[in-house]
């Protein structure tokens, strides 16, 4: 296996799809070149064919006020009604919508018509509760089936939602609802995670409480309350309202009311490190035109046989795109599982995978390394041989972790989709099509048909192949971001100033195209150390700390420096197989050479630090900035977006 990842670096390696894959895809070569001949036409072409409009539009783009876009302007929709009632209109209500695994081990299996049913139950409370067009609604569940209908309710009434993740403090929960002003919050007593219940709403309480202050008075007049944990909670009279109380009660009929396309759908907050969250407002008809397409075409969907299963939490623009809209809009069979990968034992996700037949699985590259980490022998006792796409979203894929999940999910022949997007752009951009492309261990590769991606230098210009820069989107995409909730010249001022006598939208990442045109993508311009005035990129280091054998993850950061300007520092992770035949000291001294021979001796970390675990949030980001307070000698900043915030303790006392 090294071996082979010793090629791949060397020189990447492209896998076509096979013969008897590309006879069954549904990608088609030629959308390329339709979307390049006319991208408009091509929009609205797809607009057409994957959703139901009330009220055709006529127009598909208005770019006059730009950078304010406005797509199908014209046209009226419902997104509930597009991912539910059609589907059981056309016969398929007894079609499974969400296969549910509580991580306890309790399931439901939900068909589109009983989801339906409990949609239009739920609209009908919220509206009981004065929910209507344009009101803001705060949602704060886990990973169950009610935080769908949730979303589908909200959206049905032409309100507008704000996911706030499940793992967010009271403080974060509270700065979120009070930005948006939202009417009523939706919870639960608490979630299921890694074998105890975590519990939500007293964060919910929290956060409304204890407003003394001038302009203090919170706008939320309800708080609906779903009961999972069984968990003891507080509980006040006339505001708070079980869910069991209300919902089964209601009405299941309710008549879905078309709303223009650029109606709000949704509010979602990027957790930023200082200042207060920015609300990414994303729209109706655009949004959900480009959900639906990326999702059929990029994981090649067959909605009659297909099992597909996205691991994100809903709290995160994934889980809205490729939990909830994508999957649904498509009328497609999907897996939600509520717990953690290694809960109750480290096969569970492959557990799953073989109980329900999963044929299309998306994760992120740090659950892949994580995997890689506890070795291969764990998925290999479970039946995976369903599956036949394989996804990556979140952050770039290195090519060791490219070629395992290959190998070892994917029995060396499922296509990997690796796919690049943002919460801003709402959807997919850059991704191989399954059927069509042939796929290069760690590059995103090429901009889906219709979306418009380049790489240029500080001043907007093209690099070229072979050559890196800053990421950029030429032209207006249907998925797009509509502004920041409340804040339209921080929109102009984050996304747009830095090219706008060209109107590119600055995505804030840097990539490289290779030789042959395909995209690398080189994380967070924010992530780009300037050693000695070298621009290097912190996920090149940390892809090649993991290509050596001995690694099982890495993270990279930088850190002041009084001759360099700034330094490498690297925290590695060691697979247990080569601490128990090696010195740390040696192989520190191995990885420092390693990074330099493969990547150049500007490259060489001044520090390794060889670490137990690395400090993650819920969902699986590193926090970096936390390691990097450890490099400068710092205090460690605030921690309580992680997943265990003792780590930071742990990994402090390993580095002195």
């Amino acid at each position: 296996m090294s071996s082979q990842i010793d090629h791949l670096l060397d020189e990447p390696r492209r896998f076509p799809p096979s013969p008897e894959f590309v006879a069954q895809s549904i990608d088609d070569p030629t959308m390329y070149d339709r979307a390049a001949a006319d991208r408009e036409a091509f929009w609205g072409e797809q607009a057409r064919e994957l959703l139901t409009w009330s009220k055709p539009f006529t127009k598909v783009l208005d770019w006059s006020n730009a950078p304010f876009a406005k797509w199908f302007d014209d046209g009226e929709l419902n997104v509930a009604y597009n991912c539910l009632d059609r589907h059981v209109e056309a016969g398929n209500g007894d079609r499974v919508a969400i296969h549910w695994e509580g991580e306890p081990g309790d399931s439901r299996s939900i068909t589109y018509a009983e989801l339906t049913d409990e949609v239009k139950r739920t609209a009908n409370v919220l509206a009981g509760l004065g929910v209507g067009h344009g009101d803001r609604v705060a949602i704060y569940l886990p990973m169950i089936p009610e935080a769908v209908i949730s979303m589908l309710a909200v959206t049905r009434l032409g309100a507008i939602h704000s996911v706030v993740f499940g793992g967010f403090s009271a403080d974060s929960l509270r700065s979120r609802i009070d930005d948006a002003g939202a009417k009523l919050v939706i919870t639960a007593d608490g979630g299921w995670r890694k074998g105890r219940v975590s519990a939500l709403k007293p964060a919910v309480d929290q956060a409304l409480g204890d407003r003394h202050g001038e302009g203090e008075q919170a706008t939320v007049e309800h708080v609906l309350v779903v009961k999972r944990g069984g968990n003891d909670v507080d509980w006040t009279e006339g505001r708070d309202i079980w869910w069991h109380d209300v919902v089964p009660q209601a009405s299941a009929e309710h008549e879905a009311q078309a709303f223009p396309a650029e109606n709000p759908l949704f509010i979602l907050y990027t957790s930023g490190t200082t200042g207060r969250p920015k609300g990414i407002l994303h729209t109706t008809g655009g949004y959900l035109v480009q959900s639906a397409y990326t999702h059929k075409y990029v994981f090649d969907l067959h909605p009659d046989t297909d099992v597909f299963w996205c691991t994100a939490d809903i709290g995160w623009v994934t889980g809205h795109s490729y939990v909830t809209y994508g999957p649904l809009a498509n009328g497609a069979t999907q897996l939600m599982y509520e717990g953690t990968p290694d809960s109750p034992h480290p096969g569970r996700w492959w557990e799953l995978i073989q109980k329900y037949g999963v044929t299309i699985f998306y994760t992120a590259p740090t659950a892949i390394r994580s995997f890689m980490k506890t070795g291969r022998h764990i998925p290999q006792q479970f039946d995976l041989s369903s599956i036949r796409v394989l996804g990556s979203v979140g952050e770039p894929i290195n090519p060791e972790a490219w070629m395992w999940y290959r190998e070892v999910i994917g029995a060396g022949t499922a296509p990997i989709v690796d796919t690049w997007w943002q919460t801003e752009t709402g959807a997919i951009m850059v991704s191989p099509l399954p059927g069509v492309t042939a796929t290069k261990p760690g590059s995103a590769q090429v901009p889906l048909p219709g979306i418009s991606v380049d790489v240029a230098d500080d001043d907007g210009n093209e690099v070229g192949n072979g050559k890196g820069g800053l990421l950029v989107i030429t032209r207006p995409w249907p998925a797009m971001l509509r502004g920041i909730w409340g804040d339209p010249e921080r929109f102009k001022e984050t996304y747009w100033n830095k090219f706008q006598d060209r109107g590119y939208y600055f995505a804030g990442d840097g990539a490289r195209l290779d030789e042959d045109g395909d995209l690398w993508l080189l994380g967070r311009v924010d992530d780009v150390m300037n050693v000695s005035g070298h621009r290097l990129s912190t996920t090149e280091i940390e892809s090649s700390l993991v290509a050596h054998e001995a690694t099982a993850e890495a993270a990279v950061v930088g850190a002041n420096d009084e001759t360099t300007g700034q330094a490498v520092v690297a925290f590695v992770i060691i697979k247990q197989s080569y601490l128990d035949q090696h010195s740390p000291e040696g192989l520190v001294s191995q990885l420092r050479a390693w990074v330099g021979e493969q990547i150049g001796p500007i490259a060489r970390p001044r520090d390794v630090y060889i670490v137990n675990e690395l400090p993650k949030t819920r969902s699986g980001k590193i926090m970096r900035r936390l390691l990097r307070d450890v490099a400068e000698g710092r205090e460690v900043g605030d921690t309580t977006t992680l997943a265990d915030t003792m780590v930071m303790s742990t990994i402090s006392d390993q580095v002195k």
